[in-house]
């Protein structure tokens, strides 16, 4: 590969990785006007000392919904998982990424 090449290459890289900003960023606010589809059904695993389910959603990826399996998340004492759902205001569809609340 020439030096131009080479230059150009790392330069282009570079811009794609400013211009693109993660989607599973969780500050990033999600917003489109495709409703996500129907949960796919997931089995939950047997309990985990110190862990939470958090159960699957849909994702955006930028161009279609995209399912993301369900994990565990460790456990914060007080405080209660609030798992990622979609709300709709009025024609368009938010994502609303998972948190932990007092409870």
């Amino acid at each position: 590969m020439t030096r131009i090449r080479q230059i150009f290459a790392a330069s282009a890289f570079a811009a794609c990785a400013v211009a693109a900003p993660s989607i599973t960023d969780a500050r990033t606010d999600v917003y489109v006007r495709v409703a996500p589809p129907a949960p796919v059904y997931e089995v939950v695993p047997p309990p985990r000392h110190g862990y939470v389910w958090a159960p699957g959603y849909w994702n955006w990826n930028g161009h279609r919904h995209v399912w993301h399996r369900g994990y565990w998340v460790r456990e914060r004492q007080g405080y209660r998982y609030e798992p990622h759902h979609w709300v709709q205001r009025g024609n368009r569809w938010e994502l609303e990424r998972g948190y932990w609340s007092r409870g």
